[in-house]
C-alpha cells in the first residue's frame, strides 16, 4: 500500500501527489498495475463511488482491513 505522494516521490516527482492520481486515472481498462493499492495520505480511498467500492473490495480480498473507512498506514504502508 502506498499513498499518492509516496508514488509521486518514487517516480521522481516529490510533492506531485495529484499528478500521480491523474496518471492512475488514465490507466487503460483491464490494466495489470495494482492501482487499488494507492490511497490518500490519510489512509482513505479517494475515488468516488462506485469505483471506491471496487477498490475497497480488491483491498479486502488481499486481506487489507479498513477501520472507519481508513487503512492503517502503519501496518500496511510499503516503504522501499
Amino acid at each position: 500500500m502506498v499513498t499518492y505522494g509516496d508514488l509521486a516521490e518514487m517516480a521522481g516527482y516529490p510533492r506531485a501527489a495529484r499528478l500521480a492520481g491523474q496518471t492512475l486515472r488514465k490507466l487503460p481498462k483491464g490494466t495489470k498495475l495494482p492501482w487499488h493499492r494507492v490511497i490518500n495520505a490519510q489512509g482513505r480511498i479517494s475515488l468516488p463511488e462506485p469505483r471506491a467500492a471496487r477498490q475497497r473490495e480488491l483491498l479486502e480480498r488481499e486481506g487489507v482491513t479498513l477501520f472507519n473507512g481508513r487503512v492503517e498506514l502503519g501496518r500496511y504502508r510499503w516503504r522501499p
